[in-house]
């Protein structure tokens, strides 16, 4: 059998392994023990495919030892921690007795759960084995308590530099330099395992200086001490650096390894530089690098961050049966990212076996491209089928409650997290913000603000524009200097809002202060200035403001001009602003529902039927109005004259009578809001079936009287049904809180917090 020994030593690619795994088979070997352990081996160091190294293990029928120890490897290499304690589970259900070989790869493997083992390996007696309490240590000094790591070191009579490595290591990931450089300097016999353990132990604390200091000192290196420098510039975003040393590693002629190249792909993935990433393809398609699955996943990622999204499925799919978890993941991300999300969920159906990361990815594909409902949808499959979310699931979750203006929904996500007890990061606190305040809850908004330790620009910023919606301008403006104050810069978002809530909020003086101190102002600034000159019935002024502006202007401040000319009925501006409009965004309905309007306002059918006109010949259709109120849990979405809803006819009752009140209580339908010249009864019943007067009607319906209601709407609010639910609100006794596509409208005692301008 010596051509079958030769042919195993030789195996250096996988075609090698199959042709050795062939010749097996023609000798009736493939069963055996010993070479079904050989087979493994060489599937561990030739990176086999799973499934293939599963068939070579269920080949032979009674496992030994050997055959055990190898397949543990095999699986403990890929970091696949339950298949390493279910063939552990196995080995014992066959009568294999694990000798002192098998407890240091369990160990390893387990990471905190290696404590079993260790008891395990105390009861069998191979505690004393130095391979053993070397992984014993090792563990210890990952997961803790140190104590015990240092404990075990102390009692060794005879420490070998292993010993001293995993001592010096556990202190790293501890955060004791001082321990961790005592030893070192202690040491009587230092390898390049040890001086690379300072190296990495240094970058993990962003002290690049040292760690460069012992990097640069050691005697010798190994492609594992390059790496750990690579990545502690690499983790520290120190892009030059890492390629500058890339080159070094080369020119010294350092063979990179997986890790290597995982490492600085990785970085040109980050950073998203197509023709860094250029030259790093280049580089390895003319040195002939072949990447195993873990640097081929890295180059899929770094394609797709770089806008090569056909390249980076190339790569998925020619992984074939090499795919694992982390492919997957990225290649849903990758998807995700650019709002391809039927793309995105294929795959997403398609993993064999989804982790958080996987269920991560597809909700926050979801919620970041305007699809709320579904993220939240997903979410509640991920926890029926008892996957633990973290705090990147809940943020998504949260910041979607948020966009639904779901409160009912975003209070349980809170509940769950406190129950499971996910910790928020500051992220995950300004998510929480930005959901209650675009639920209309800014007491608890401003409660998770006063109570985050530490705020960023994102935290003042979510507040800011959440007290602009809601009209608080006094509160935003106070904001703005308490972040100053707290020596956080004002970016471009946060003036927007502080200017946006001075307009909500009337205080036009203050506004005009704060827009002259903005060093650069864009034109959405602007934009606000003129919406707050408009407000207070400035339209000459705003206009000569548009005039002035160096930079020239965009949508959203003629949009501010044409609302204004709106509400102070100057069709001569109105159809300045408007025609500016049609040229810079001629499909936006909006503007010429707008027009339309202000010609219905005064009656001028003729002009009114001409912007009709303009539509139809532009091919514009009417955003269609929609709203929504969430109860017990789900959304319920009505349109303009809704029949659709399983309650409709209740609905429709309720509204009938509630309209009967509020004609008994004065109300007469503003049919101004209506787009064209119909018979008047037709006119009244157009307005009278509103999306949000049907969602009212509805809350009405199933909620407990006096209890708050809330509805969002996709457009503005119009007039009429503006009017209409001021006098609900009397009538009812109810808040009702309203969130068009514009602010907050608080409806309480037949009034609004708008104070009719909007």
């Amino acid at each position: 059998m010596s051509h079958l020994h030769t042919a195993a030593l030789k195996a250096a690619k996988l075609n090698h392994l199959k042709q050795l795994h062939a010749q097996l088979f023609q000798h009736s070997l493939c069963s055996d023990n010993y070479w079904v352990a050989q087979l493994i081996k060489l599937c561990t160091r030739l990176h086999a495919p799973p499934t293939y190294v599963s068939r070579v293990f269920d080949s032979v029928h009674q496992p030994n030892v050997f055959v055990f120890t190898n397949i543990l490897k095999f699986y403990s290499q890929l970091g696949a921690r339950s298949d390493v304690l279910y063939l552990f589970d196995k080995m014992q259900k066959c009568n294999v007795a694990p000798d002192a070989f098998v407890y240091p790869i369990l160990i390893k493997a387990s990471a905190n759960w290696g404590i079993v083992f260790h008891a395990h390996c105390i009861k069998m007696g191979h505690d004393w084995d130095r391979f053993v309490r070397n992984a014993i240590m090792d563990m210890y000094g990952k997961f803790g308590p140190l104590e015990i790591a240092r404990e075990l070191f102390d009692e060794i009579p005879e420490r070998a530099v292993a010993d001293w490595n995993a001592m010096i290591s556990g202190c790293w990931n501890w955060g004791n330099e001082v321990e961790a450089r005592s030893l070192f300097d202690l040491m009587p016999e230092k390898n390049v395992v040890t001086w690379t353990a300072m190296v990495t132990g240094y970058s993990r604390r962003k002290d690049l200086e040292n760690a460069r200091k012992y990097f640069d000192q050691m005697p010798e290196r190994s492609v594992v001490s390059w790496n750990a420098m690579l990545s502690g510039y690499a983790q520290n975003g120190c892009a030059e650096e890492v390629i500058r040393l890339f080159n070094e590693m080369m020119s010294c002629g350092v063979c990179p390894d997986e890790t290597t190249w995982v490492t600085v792909i990785s970085l040109c993935s980050s950073h998203g530089d197509a023709s860094l990433a250029e030259g790093l393809v280049k580089m390895i398609n003319d040195k002939g690098v072949r990447l195993n699955c873990f640097a081929k996943t890295a180059l899929l990622d770094m394609y797709a961050k770089c806008g090569n999204l056909a390249m980076s499925r190339k790569i998925f799919d020619e992984l074939g049966t090499y795919k694992n978890l982390v492919t997957w993941n990225a290649m849903i991300s990758a998807y995700a990212r650019v709002g391809d999300l039927a793309s995105a969920r294929g795959l997403f159906d398609k993993v064999p076996e989804k982790n958080v990361i996987s269920w991560n990815s597809i909700i926050a594909g979801y919620a970041q491209n305007g699809q709320s409902k579904v993220a939240i949808d997903l979410f509640k499959d991920m926890i029926a089928k008892d996957v633990l979310p973290d705090e990147v699931t809940m943020v998504s979750v949260i910041s979607a409650c948020g966009h639904l203006g779901a409160l009912e929904f975003g209070n349980w996500a809170v509940n769950f997290l406190e129950e499971h007890k996910i910790k928020l990061s500051i992220s995950g606190d300004n998510a929480l913000i930005f959901m209650y305040s675009k639920c209309g809850n800014m007491k608890d908004a401003e409660k998770v603000f006063q109570s985050m330790d530490t705020r960023d620009v994102i935290s003042y910023n979510t507040l800011i524009t959440g007290f602009a919606a809601y009209g608080n301008a006094i509160e935003a403006v106070e904001l703005l200097w308490k972040m100053q104050k707290e020596n956080i810069e004002p970016d471009r978002i946060t003036y927007i809002g502080v200017l946006t809530a001075c307009s909500h909020g009337g205080l036009l003086e203050e506004g005009q202060r704060i827009f002259d101190s903005i060093k650069d102002p864009d034109s959405d600034h602007y934009a606000c200035m003129v919406d707050l000159l408009g407000r207070n019935g400035k339209l000459d002024e705003a206009k000569c403001l548009i005039g002035s502006m160096a930079m020239h202007p965009h949508a959203g401040v003629y949009g501010s001009l044409l609302h204004a000319s709106r509400v102070h009925k100057r069709i001569d501006l109105g159809e300045f602003a408007a025609s500016k409009l049609f040229e810079i965004e001629p499909e936006n309905s909006g503007n010429y529902v707008l027009l339309s309007n202000i010609y219905a306002s005064a009656r001028r059918w003729e002009d009114v039927d001409r912007v009709r006109g303009l539509m139809t010949i532009g091919g514009v259709k009417k955003t269609a109005g929609w709203s929504w109120i969430e109860h017990e849990g789900e959304m319920h979405k009505f349109i303009v004259g809704d029949r659709s809803h399983e309650r409709s006819a209740d609905i429709h009752r309720v509204l009938s009578e509630t309209e009967k009140k509020m004609r008994l209580a004065g109300y007469m339908a503003d049919r101004s809001c209506v787009l064209k010249d119909v018979e008047e009864e037709e006119m009244e019943e157009m307005v009278g079936t509103h999306s949000e007067k049907l969602a009212v009607a509805f809350a009405l319906l199933v909620t407990e009287p006096h209890s708050v209601i809330r509805v969002v709407k996709n457009l503005r609010i119009c007039r009429d049904c503006h009017t209409a639910i001021k006098i609900i609100s009397k009538m009812e006794g109810r808040e009702i809180i309203v969130r068009d596509n514009n602010r907050f409208h608080s409806f309480s005692d037949g009034q609004c917090s708008c104070k009719d301008y909007w």
